[in-house]
């Protein structure tokens, strides 16, 4: 369904070109608004709920590397709501493959935050969309300025990328006056990976790159789900996820990490008194 999306927008595209060498006044990219479509293709055309209140998408109007753009998502709901988040999609309108990534939130981890770096093509909305344990979606979004974050060559060597392909580190952070082992934390999952568009360039050969991306992501503490991430192309390069959660008290932290050529990557990491 997004394959078809896309193709449509590159005629429409094609016809705004040709109408333009003949005189006709060409449209602007503006003229075309993708959401409508993508709302019926990811969702389901599921009816959508201001998400004033209820999620928050940070994201800077004009992005410094269209390659690493840096987004936060942040759940607002206030104390004492009986409601919970359960997922969270971000939607990057213009980009080729529009579903950016979907995270699910663990039952029991109180997830409220989650940064990442993602790729952005065009001047675009971006969309987060939440989805709630009443059963209901509430949409929110802002607007970016970048262009070329797709096609945008890698940063390093394919070799040396290969590699290093799956290593993992993870940071840990405990808030201030909490204690050691409970209490609200912040945490970091980084993952070596090249994250292939498939619309990039191998600068020696002159061909275009396969897509070759992490495109699932499970974190646990013990043995309780704390985060899961279902990726796509728009998750830069190395993927990197921060976010806070609650301990509770784990002495273990677990991830598993899938690629699109099925490698299957899983680190465990033991966390001391500190929380460290």
């Amino acid at each position: 369904m997004l394959g078809r999306r896309f193709h449509l927008l590159c005629v429409a595209s094609l016809l705004s070109v040709m109408l333009g060498v003949r005189g006709a006044p060409a449209a602007t990219p503006e003229a075309y608004d993708p959401w409508p479509g993508l709302a019926q293709d990811i969702f389901n055309n599921r009816p959508m709920n201001d998400g004033a209140d209820v999620i928050a998408i940070e994201m800077p109007y004009r992005a410094e590397d269209a390659a690493i753009v840096p987004v936060t998502l942040r759940t607002k709901l206030p104390l004492g709501d009986s409601r919970r988040v359960l997922t969270i999609t971000l939607v990057i309108d213009q980009n080729p493959a529009p579903m950016a990534a979907k995270f699910e939130l663990g039952p029991d981890a109180n997830v409220t935050e989650i940064s990442t770096r993602v790729r952005v093509n065009n001047y675009t909305d971006v969309h987060a969309v939440a989805e709630l344990s009443d059963g209901k979606l509430y949409m929110t979004k802002t607007y970016v300025k970048a262009s070329g974050g797709c096609s945008a060559p890698a940063t390093k060597d394919i070799d040396e990328a290969r590699n290093r392909l799956g290593q993992m580190r993870y940071r840990q952070f405990a808030r201030p006056s909490q204690g050691p082992t409970s209490g609200a934390r912040e945490a970091q999952i980084m993952i070596s990976h090249p994250s292939h568009s498939g619309l990039q360039m191998d600068q020696v050969t002159q061909l275009y790159l396969p897509a070759f991306f992490v495109n699932e992501l499970r974190l646990w503490q013990d043995d309780s789900l704390v985060l899961s991430m279902e990726g796509g192309i728009s998750i830069s390069e190395d993927p990197n996820i921060r976010f806070t959660y609650v301990s509770n008290g784990a002495k273990r932290f677990r991830a598993e990490a899938r690629d699109t050529q099925g490698h299957v990557f899983r680190k465990e990491w033991k966390i001391d008194d500190s929380g460290i």
